[in-house]
């Protein structure tokens, strides 16, 4: 067998994986230790994100002829991809988070919905929230007028229940006060 069929499964395999892919980032991994990059790998694994480490000759074969193709000018040196199918900021938010702490991995560039991002926009996006928090702010923006509303009145409902328990017993009392008050007036005039 040539060494163009052997490799060609791989080519065929980093091709499937970038297909549907919302997003696609490169870093050089070079310098990690070995707990550096397990604890790398399970963040993204937990994440759904897949991160693989491949030659660049075979990254540039399957990027040929898809959006993914301006990735190849930064395929110099060791190279790592992290592709996301469903949340697109996922690998840059991940990646940054962790190239903080782990100072040798480097952010080299990403597609991100159609986008060619280098590493300052890349570290740009890593700031936007995931799709889940996203939401969960959006659904508590939404609630929180209603529940406002809700104390509002029901804090009128208690301070408007206490004065109306006063002003009761009162009113019941003075026409009743008030009768024998009327009938000894019509007593005596009679």
């Amino acid at each position: 067998m040539a060494k163009v069929e052997l490799k060609q499964p791989i080519v065929d395999t980093i091709a499937g994986e970038v297909k549907d892919a919302a997003s696609v980032v490169l870093v050089d991994y070079r310098g990690l230790t070995v707990a550096q990059d397990t604890e790398l790998r399970k963040q993204l694994r937990d994440a759904g994100i897949i991160y693989k480490v491949y030659k660049n000759t075979m990254m540039k074969r399957a990027f040929e002829g898809t959006e993914y193709a301006a990735l190849e000018e930064h395929l110099a040196g060791p190279s790592a991809i992290a592709i996301s199918k469903e949340d697109a900021t996922a690998p840059a938010r991940i990646l940054c988070k962790f190239a903080k702490d782990a100072k040798a991995l480097e952010l080299k560039a990403g597609v991100i919905e159609g986008a060619v991002y280098d590493t300052a926009g890349l570290t740009e996006l890593s700031k936007i929230p995931s799709r889940e928090e996203l939401l969960s702010k959006l659904l508590g923006s939404l609630q929180s007028p209603i529940t406002n509303f809700a104390r509002v009145i029901k804090q009128i409902a208690e301070q408007g229940g206490e004065v109306a328990a006063e002003e009761a017993p009162a009113t019941e009392e003075a026409p009743a006060a008030e009768a024998p008050a009327e009938e000894t007036a019509e007593a005596t005039e009679e």
